[in-house]
């Protein structure tokens, strides 16, 4: 869909170029009319949802649906700043939905309050690329299988207390181009030495190159088989939040919801019951998620999600626009250790 996007209007107004003038500086004209051609999906608007709605309007893309039938709650509104003080008991969606209007008048904001479980297939294939946050696993790995012979760009991310990470699939042939220094060509003179025949780079010129990256499924990068021994030899790379998100994912959709502070002692306990179990049936010791865990991934954090927003929201921009390469296929964010740790893991 988005190689088409351009066709549709290669015309910029004036007051576009004048809104989006430093974009279009960084990255190019015609990624910006790819941004300004596509509709994207967003599913969550808690704290995570709400980064990466901003980042994405004010990036200029041309319409962006915010998808939540959930309401709004003191607890919600921590991390949350489209939504008013007042507006506890209104839908997070449409709550939200005037302050992220106001961020660029030119973007279209939609809400839909309807729950994501509950929309047919062809609901997902209207757009360019879909985020979800605060989904369940059955629920993304089916977004994700819908949308991979589409050509859907699709994001998965959660921000659990001090933790965070971020998941793409951008399908089996992602093209984009890099900007790369400019190689100038050695010369043959018969008088110039050896070293003045060899390439240079010229750092006052660059040029734009084609690549293209293949990206695995949700579904791949979830369920790797870790007694298989090539997946065994590199797990010492695999950092610790790709197993404490496989527990956080059971405890959702054990219990419906996510580890809440009212239930610290009670989710606490769980938590380490399914810890035991998710890495017993992976063939892996508990000790690769100490006990310790359970202190640190209860609700949002707002400067969390303000990490990883960023870097879901920013990866989005590129996969839209086709400009630079892209995270493959795990970020995750650590926010003890005030890193995050990009992973080229799962992908093909």
């Amino acid at each position: 869909m988005i190689d088409t996007i351009e066709k549709e209007d290669n015309i910029i107004s004036e007051e576009e170029a004048a809104q989006y003038d430093r974009q279009i500086r960084l990255w190019g004209l015609d990624a910006q009319k790819r941004l300004r051609g596509s509709r994207v999906l967003l599913v969550g608007l808690r704290g995570l949802g709400a980064e990466v709605a901003k980042n994405l309007i004010l990036a200029g893309v041309k319409g962006l649906t915010l998808l939540d039938h959930e309401q709004v709650t003191e607890e919600s509104r921590r991390a949350q700043f489209l939504n008013p003080v007042d507006a506890d008991g209104q839908n997070q969606a449409q709550a939200s939905l005037e302050r992220a209007q106001f961020l660029n008048p030119m973007v279209e904001v939609k809400a839909d309050t309807d729950p994501v479980e509950s929309k047919p297939d062809d609901f997902f294939f209207q757009f360019d690329a879909i985020c979800l946050t605060r989904c369940s696993k059955d629920l993304m790995v089916r977004v994700d299988q819908l949308c991979a012979s589409r050509n859907i760009k699709v994001f998965c991310g959660d921000v659990f207390g001090y933790h965070g990470y971020m998941f793409s699939d951008l399908g089996q042939e992602h093209h984009y181009v890099e900007e790369k220094p400019k190689v100038v060509k050695g010369s043959n003179e018969a008088n110039d030495g050896p070293e003045a025949k060899k390439p240079k780079v010229d750092p006052n010129e660059t040029t734009m190159v084609k690549k293209t990256a293949s990206f695995c499924s949700l579904k791949a990068a979830l369920e790797v088989d870790w007694t298989n021994e090539k997946a065994k030899s590199n797990i010492k790379r695999i950092p610790a939040d790709y197993f404490l998100l496989q527990v956080l994912l059971k405890f959702r959709t054990d219990k419906g919801r996510d580890p809440q502070p009212d239930s610290f002692a009670e989710d606490s306990h769980l938590l380490l019951q399914i810890r035991d179990d998710v890495l017993e049936t992976m063939g892996l010791s508990s000790e690769l998620l100490p006990n310790t865990f359970v202190s640190y991934c209860f609700s949002e954090m707002a400067p969390v999600c303000a990490v990883v927003g960023g870097v879901l929201g920013q990866e989005i921009v590129k996969a839209l626009s086709q400009r630079d390469a892209p995270h493959r296929n795990f970020f995750f964010f650590d926010g003890l250790k005030g890193s995050g740790v990009v992973d080229y893991f799962g992908s093909k």
